[in-house]
């Protein structure tokens, strides 16, 4: 069983929630290097769990340098003697149509989405390689299968963020080295907070309900038992998100209805806040 993980984006969402369970004695008591650009969310974590530096260590991450992340693993590796696993869970998103958003919007997205997770996977796929085992595992997103208008930078990071995790998978078998991509449906976190006052993210709230971080985190859990390749939470949603992209142009005709129903329930976020 893995003991040893690396998990980015911790200091919120689903980085957060993961480190919390993967180290408690629920989820196996592992010991985890929480890696995050935020490091008043780093410290915040800590405070709230009470985890020991032998239990939960925190370490400064920008995805954006591959400096940076290969410091990140060698600290891992120097805390705990090893590092089984790396979770790939830092993501940026802002929503906006294609005439809306300028080059740093365009710079941002692709440098933390993109070259983030393949600057990470790279690292630890050098470290996993040597030694004939671990285990990878890219959160991409159920708009990385299906093009979301309102999201167009977001939803293209993630297609190249699956495409990229898909067929590292296949570099990386040979070598006794699991790669598995986690596409989600829009879920519960601060990232889909920001998203409610955003008429151009109408489509992320057309679905019945968003996910929990514990559905994800349960999708991590299988990803870790059955070293799947690709896992699409929930099944039905990404069955359908994957069989669109056979035929996209009938999107531009379904897309009205789909983003009438998400602006209702945009209302009902705002009237719960």
């Amino acid at each position: 069983m893995p003991d040893v993980f690396l998990i980015t984006g911790a200091a919120s969402g689903i980085g957060r929630h993961l480190v919390e369970h993967y180290a408690s004695p629920a989820g196996g008591s592992h010991r985890i290097l929480a890696a995050d650009i935020d490091v008043e969310g780093l410290q915040r974590l800590k405070a709230a769990t009470g985890f020991s530096d032998e239990q939960v260590a925190v370490a400064t991450l920008d995805v954006r340098s591959p400096d940076n992340w290969r410091a990140v693993i060698d600290d891992a590796l120097d805390r705990f003697g090893d590092l089984d696993v790396l979770m790939n869970v830092a993501g940026v998103l802002m929503p906006g149509y294609v005439w809306e958003f300028d080059a740093k919007q365009v710079d941002f997205h692709v440098d933390v989405n993109i070259k983030g997770v393949m600057h990470g996977t790279n690292a630890a796929a050098q470290t996993f390689r040597s030694r004939g085992a671990g285990h990878i595992i890219n959160i991409g997103s159920l708009s990385g299968l299906v093009p979301v208008s309102g999201l167009t930078l977001y939803s293209a990071t993630k297609f190249a963020v699956r495409g990229f995790s898909l067929a590292a998978a296949q570099d990386l078998a040979p070598h006794g080295v699991s790669l598995t991509v986690i596409n989600p449906d829009a879920v519960a976190t601060p990232m889909l907070d920001l998203q409610v006052d955003y008429e151009q993210a109408a489509l992320t709230f057309s679905g019945e309900a968003p996910l929990t971080v514990q559905e994800v985190r349960e999708a991590v859990d299988k990803a870790l038992e059955t070293k799947a390749m690709e896992l699409l939470v929930p099944f039905g949603r990404g069955l359908i998100a994957r069989l669109t992209t056979f035929a996209p142009a009938p999107l531009t005709k379904v897309a009205p209805l789909f983003k009438k129903r998400g602006i209702a329930n945009q209302q009902k976020a705002k009237q719960g806040r």
